[in-house]
C-alpha cells in the first residue's frame, strides 16, 4: 500500500484536540432588543469539541506512529478498517479513545499527497460520539514551510450534529490553523483564522475572525485576536486579550457595551 507522510497530519489532529473553545457569558447586552445568550455561545463553540472527538478517532488510526513515512495504522481491538491505495474505510464499535465517549459508526477517508500539500478528507456516516450523531465531511489541507519551522492546515467542514435531545446543529465553513514551532512550548505559537456558519434552533450564526486568534502552545486559551459572531443583524465582537495567558475574553456589543467572560 502507498506510504503516507503523517507528521503534519498528526500535528493537525493534536492541535484540534487541544483547541476546544470553551466559553460562558451572561446574556448579551446589545441594547437593540436582539441578544446573544450564553446557551447560544455554547452551541456555537461546542461544535469544535464534538469535531475534536471525531478527529481523535482518525488520529487513532493514522497517528499511532510518528515516523516521517509509515503505512496507515494497524487495526485496533474495537475497530476494523479496509485500506486502499488512497485511503480507508473504518468501522468503530464502542471505542473509547483518549477519554472520549464511546465511538461507533463508519468513516471513509481519502488522501492525496503532494510535494507541498497533503489533502485528507473524512466523511462520517451515522457516526456516534456517545449519543451524539455526526454526518458530513471534513477536509484537511496541510502544508509546511521549507525549513519545517511551521505547518499550516485548513479545515473545510460541512457537518450536521444531532444532539441527544434530537436537536440538530450544522456547521459549514473554513478554519485555518498555523503552528510556528519554537524551542519550547512557550515559544511555539498557534494561530486561527477563518469564517464559518453554525445553524441551530432556527438561527444562523456567522462567525468570522477579524484579527487572527493567537496563543502559545503552553497556554490553554487563545490570548490575542478578535472574532465577530453575527445573528439576525446583531454583531458581537469577541476580543481574546492582549497576550496574557488567562481565561478572560471581552464581548463588545454594537452600542459600545462590553462584558468580560471566562473561557
Amino acid at each position: 500500500m502507498k506510504k503516507f507522510n503523517l507528521r503534519n497530519l498528526s500535528i493537525a489532529f493534536l492541535t484540534i484536540a487541544f483547541l476546544g473553545f470553551q466559553s460562558c457569558s451572561k446574556d448579551g447586552m446589545s441594547g437593540d432588543g436582539e441578544t446573544l445568550s450564553q446557551a447560544e455561545l455554547q452551541t456555537i463553540l461546542n461544535t469544535d469539541d464534538i469535531a475534536g472527538a471525531v478527529d481523535t478517532a482518525l488520529a487513532e488510526i493514522i497517528g499511532g506512529n510518528s515516523d516521517e513515512s509509515v503505512t496507515v495504522g494497524k487495526e485496533g481491538e474495537c475497530y476494523s478498517a479496509e485500506y486502499t491505495e488512497t485511503g480507508f474505510v473504518a468501522t468503530f464499535n464502542n471505542c473509547m479513545l483518549n477519554g472520549t465517549d464511546n465511538i461507533n459508526g463508519t468513516v471513509t477517508a481519502t488522501y492525496e499527497v503532494g510535494s507541498e500539500m497533503t489533502t485528507f478528507t473524512a466523511t462520517y456516516q451515522d457516526f456516534y460520539v456517545g449519543n451524539i450523531k455526526v454526518n458530513g465531511t471534513r477536509t484537511f489541507e496541510i502544508s509546511s514551510s521549507t525549513e519545517q519551522t511551521s505547518v499550516s492546515f485548513s479545515i473545510i467542514s460541512d457537518m450536521s450534529i444531532e444532539m441527544e435531545d434530537g436537536s440538530v446543529i450544522s456547521e459549514n465553513g473554513t478554519k485555518t490553523f498555523t503552528i510556528a514551532f519554537g524551542d519550547s512550548l512557550e515559544g511555539t505559537m498557534i494561530s486561527i483564522s477563518g469564517s464559518w456558519n453554525v445553524e441551530a434552533d432556527g438561527n444562523v450564526y456567522a462567525v468570522e475572525t477579524l484579527e487572527d486568534l493567537q496563543g502559545s502552545a503552553a497556554c490553554e486559551h487563545m490570548t490575542t485576536g478578535t472574532m465577530v459572531v453575527s445573528k439576525n443583524g446583531l454583531a458581537v465582537t469577541v476580543d481574546f486579550g492582549n497576550g496574557e495567558c488567562d481565561d478572560v475574553a471581552t464581548l463588545i456589543y454594537p452600542n459600545g457595551a462590553t462584558e468580560e467572560i471566562s473561557l
